[in-house]
């Protein structure tokens, strides 16, 4: 039985994409204050900016997270998670009028916005190849982004992995072979 794209306007992020998305950010370093354990603000790559709880860079008000702002809990992180996807969720469908998706592709070009940004994904080839049907050539586009604060993170040092961002270039791999396998 084949598979049929659907119009981005009927998808929604999967609870796998948002598991996903937890799972790929991680939590923010864990911190105890009154027994209780919370996560506090950080950078998480060397030219990054702060980021809470799992991969959270600003409040639902828009607000950026500080380094001097309190720790959440897990709790706090997750509904803060949840609406940040939501509100860029909108914004994704918008940038595709028109264009189907299977689900996989839908929760993972989520992902590649909720690291990147819809600024960046605005002017990206992948959304361009989308626009024109161009799928495999929008999947091959995830590998131009290995960079982070200037750093090519897909470079070895000394024939090891570099330990400066060697994960936002393992986690574009990733997402290209969940791409490469529903095409």
């Amino acid at each position: 039985m084949s598979r049929v794209r659907v119009l981005v306007t009927s998808l929604v992020l999967s609870a796998a994409g948002f598991a996903g998305w937890i799972a790929s950010e991680g939590d923010s370093p864990v911190v105890q204050q009154n027994g209780v354990e919370l996560l506090a603000p950080h950078i998480p790559t060397k030219g990054d900016v702060p980021t809470i709880g799992h991969g959270s860079t600003r409040y639902e008000d828009g607000t950026r997270v500080t380094l001097a702002d309190p720790p959440i809990t897990r709790e706090r992180a997750e509904q803060l998670a949840r609406a940040l996807h939501s509100e860029e969720e909108r914004r994704f469908q918008a940038s595709l009028p028109g264009v189907k998706l299977f689900q996989e592709e839908y929760d993972l070009y989520l992902d590649f916005i909720g690291q990147y940004g819809i600024g960046n994904w605005r002017s990206s080839s992948m959304r361009r190849h989308l626009l024109a049907g161009e799928y495999p050539k929008a999947c091959d586009a995830l590998l131009k982004w290995r960079r982070a604060a200037g750093y090519d993170c897909s470079t070895l040092v000394n024939g090891k992995p570099n330990q400066r961002c060697w994960g936002v270039w393992t986690r574009q791999l990733e997402r290209h072979a969940k791409c490469w396998s529903v095409q």
